[in-house]
């Protein structure tokens, strides 16, 4: 046994451990805030939900994406607030590998700004997004100051979107629109109904039940009253 197997031995290291090689893991830094942390479970709650029959797309938030073209997880890695990518198989991930995911880039890509990240979102990932990844739609949108942009990749090159009368931006990949909505980004379908989150969907349904049983009382007192005056002009209403 050499020394160094002994000080190792010593500190209770055996050499024949093999650990998992770290870089298979996602290497994203912490947050700016839990409005961000808020924004993206809201997002990814509610498309989830909306294609829950769906298996043929991921999306995940603050995850790194690898991209190397000497296929490295060591360099080239960039990890989004929020995205999503179509034509895939639907499972959890470690982090999204381009060269081991048949080359695909995200179709959209949302990042949240923040006063230490603006200047990177509106400038490099701006351009890597573009250049690089080729992500047909790109968004941005400060939680606190409300600002919320979209472009759509046109003949290579990120053209702005141009906002609906509700203020809303059309993603073409999603088929959905992206608007605030209570402060914070949210999804619209074409004809400009908001999707819900499963929370809310039980809410609305908890409401039209609510509803119905309230339109059968009134309904069944309007016949009450309606038996009862009958029967004050001796007219049985049983015979109507």
């Amino acid at each position: 046994m050499t020394i160094a197997q002994e000080l190792d031995d010593q500190k209770g290291i055996r050499q024949d451990v093999i650990f998992p090689p770290g870089d298979l893991y996602s290497d994203e830094p912490p947050l700016e805030s839990e409005l961000h942390l808020r924004q993206i479970i809201l997002l990814l709650t509610c498309l989830e939900w909306l294609w829950r029959d769906r298996n043929d797309f991921y999306a995940a938030g603050n995850l790194t994406i690898y991209y190397s073209p000497r296929q490295r997880k060591s360099e080239y890695f960039r990890g989004p607030d929020f995205f999503v990518v179509l034509g895939t198989e639907r499972k959890t991930r470690k982090s999204w590998v381009v060269w081991e995911e048949d080359g695909k880039y995200p179709n959209v890509i949302l990042e949240i700004l923040s006063n230490s990240t603006t200047n990177t979102d509106k400038g490099l990932k701006k351009t890597i997004y573009q250049d690089t990844f080729r992500t047909p739609d790109y968004f941005w949108f400060d939680p606190y100051t409300q600002e919320f942009a979209g472009f759509h990749l046109v003949d290579g090159e990120y053209q702005p979107l141009q906002a609906s009368e509700q203020g809303h931006l059309w993603s073409h990949q999603l088929g959905l629109y992206l608007g605030v909505y209570e402060g914070l980004l949210r999804f619209f379908t074409r004809d400009g109904q908001l999707v819900a989150t499963p929370e809310e969907t039980a809410e609305q349904a908890e409401q039209k039940a609510e509803q119905s049983q309230q339109q059968a009382e009134q309904a069944e007192q309007k016949a009450e009253r309606l038996a009862a005056k009958l029967r004050e002009l001796n007219i049985d209403p049983d015979t109507i």
